[in-house]
């Protein structure tokens, strides 16, 4: 029987450091996730009945734009935008050069620290327009283990969030085709959306054609302090293409932002 040819050391020492961090983040999630609400839990109205009432009206956005030219070159973005005529009423970027690898199901290591800073940035100005709810490009609780970059954003930020994805996390049974399937079926095929049920019976989020005549669907999961069902109808009350606008300035700004800085520095 051939033996099996020992990792080099190198190699081999990569492999335990990245055991070890995902281990270490692992335990992050779970600490975090015992502080995770997936009800609403927010002042706001979505329609204040009256003056004394709270209404919804400043929704952020947050979305990471890499380099063509280097990977680990990234540029974070924050906007917010007026719920009601869905206008930008902020924006602000963070240019960085990332050290976290990417690893799938933790995201959340990589981008989450530029987020966060860009918000924290905005809290300490006391800025009048800091928003009061947050779309995020990435999935909350429709995760591997329940806690997505959104869910995390919103417990470290204490922010009702709602997460945002455009491509579908294949857990407990969920699949692409499964999906597709499901919204190509006779009896859904006026519906705007469907549940994302798994092999368990849980609902781990929604997909959704957010513009009519749509073939590629949104993945909504609740980020922190939102229900699925409110984190639904918001997404829809700021759709105007198949991505929510808070995430679509977010990132049409972002990609802008950092193409605009390469090439100025092509040019020096």
């Amino acid at each position: 029987m051939e033996k099996k040819s020992p990792e080099p050391p190198e190699e081999a020492s990569q492999s335990r450091d990245s055991s070890r961090d995902n281990q270490t983040w692992i335990t992050a999630q779970n600490i975090l996730r015992e502080k995770l609400i997936t009800e609403d839990c927010f002042a706001w109205k979505l329609q204040a009945g009256s003056k004394e009432e709270e209404a919804l009206r400043y929704v952020g956005g947050v979305d990471i734009s890499f380099s063509k030219d280097d990977p680990s070159r990234a540029c974070g973005t924050l906007v917010v935008l007026d719920f009601h005529t869905l206008q930008v009423l902020y924006q602000d970027f963070s240019l960085v050069t990332l050290q976290v690898p990417y690893v799938p199901g933790f995201l959340a290591f990589r981008e989450a620290p530029v987020l966060l800073q860009l918000l924290e940035k905005m809290k300490r100005s006391n800025n009048p327009f800091y928003p009061q709810l947050l779309m995020v490009d990435g999935n909350g609780i429709l995760h591997p283990r329940g806690f997505g970059l959104a869910c995390h954003i919103g417990v470290e930020a204490n922010l009702p969030t709602i997460g945002i994805g455009k491509n579908l996390h294949h857990v407990d049974g969920l699949t692409h085709s499964r999906v597709r399937e499901l919204l190509g079926a006779e009896e859904n095929c006026s519906e705007d959306f469907i549940n994302l049920v798994g092999c368990s019976g849980h609902i781990w989020g929604v997909a959704m054609r957010s513009t009519q005549g749509s073939i590629k669907p949104i993945f909504i999961s609740i980020g922190h302090k939102i229900s699925l069902q409110t984190a639904i109808m918001i997404v829809q009350m700021t759709c105007k293409y198949r991505v929510p606008e808070p995430i679509r300035q977010a990132d049409i700004r972002s990609r802008d932002y950092i193409r605009k800085l390469e090439a100025n520095a092509k040019v020096k």
